[in-house]
């Protein structure tokens, strides 16, 4: 509008041609020190220091505002970092999800809904910028150091290496090994030659997403309805469970027990023990009720997602 109008006054007031007048208000308002193209009139003097008083302003109010929101626009991005770093540096026995393609979002889903704190490690901004409301990311490529150290992998628990590439999860797996050494790694593999090498640099787990998508297809077309009922055994929601694994140690504060029947836990919350674990890591699956139950154990029970929450809210489960 500035341009607009000096021109027109140059134009009519100082009779320059379009080309001349247009020029001459880009050198009034840029305050170059160029000479006038001619002598102006007193008419078109007091035009010319009218159009100077105006563009200055202007175009400083521009370059202010201009200013502004680059700066807001940083120090907004820069607080929002420094909040989700000073988050992930409270953390403690968390898990660090290393990819947020399909099986790296499909694990965050879960974790979340157990209520189990993650950290996502995500190289892809757009990603990051989609979902950043949501979860914790730490910027940067999941096999590098400083990145695991970033996302609090020496205080994690567990790692998930949920990449696309196997050889990239091998170096994630090398790298999270050597600088947390009882952290329980958890591998995805697309290759059945990459198992055992995964195996070897220090994953605890490896799963194949493809055997298992393959195994459950052809599950379904041997049994339907037994699939789709332990389909919705995992999660009902994305914030109910039907599952929980409860260690004995839970209980030994409030109650005394011996056994399972001790427990009585389908009378008391509604739930049904279906598998137990023994301290050496063996599977008892729908254990006798007069089994006797031992310290580091743990018992695997199902229940609607309100009975879960009883058990959990009665002994005080996280």
């Amino acid at each position: 509008m500035v341009l607009l109008f000096g021109a027109l006054g140059y134009r009519f007031i100082a009779d320059y041609s379009w080309v001349e007048a247009f020029y001459m208000t880009i050198i009034t308002v840029t305050t170059v020190g160029f000479g006038e193209i001619r002598p102006l009139s007193t008419e078109g003097k007091i035009f010319t220091v009218f159009l100077i008083i105006l563009s200055v302003f202007i175009f400083a109010y521009a370059l202010t505002v201009i200013t502004e929101y680059i700066l807001s626009r940083n120090s907004l991005q820069l607080l929002k970092k420094k909040k989700v770093r000073n988050q992930i540096e409270n953390l403690k026995d968390h898990v660090v999800v290393c990819g947020f393609g399909r099986n790296g979002m499909q694990a965050a889903e879960r974790l979340e809904a157990y209520k189990k704190p993650f950290v996502v490690i995500e190289r892809d901004k757009e990603i990051i910028e989609k979902y950043e409301d949501e979860v914790l990311f730490v910027e940067g490529d999941a096999n590098e150091d400083e990145v695991l150290l970033l996302a609090g992998v020496e205080r994690a628990q567990y790692l998930i290496a949920a990449l696309p590439d196997d050889a990239v999860n091998l170096f994630v797996v090398l790298s999270a090994r050597q600088l947390n050494s009882k952290l329980f790694i958890i591998s995805r593999a697309s290759l059945i030659t990459s198992q055992k090498k995964l195996q070897l640099a220090g994953a605890n787990k490896v799963i194949m997403p493809d055997k298992i998508g393959g195994d459950h297809m052809a599950s379904l077309v041997v049994m339907p309805d037994l699939i789709t009922f332990m389909d919705k055994l995992g999660t009902e929601g994305k914030n109910t469970t039907n599952l929980e694994e409860v260690a004995i140690e839970n209980f030994s504060n409030q109650m005394d027990y011996n056994s399972l029947r001790d427990l009585d836990l389908r009378r008391k919350t509604g739930c049904t023990i279906i598998g137990y674990i023994e301290p050496n890591g063996n599977y008892i699956i729908n254990p006798e009720a007069d089994l006797k139950l031992e310290p580091k154990s743990k018992v695997i029970v199902l229940g609607r997602p309100e009975q879960i929450r009883k058990l959990n809210e009665m002994f005080h489960i996280s």
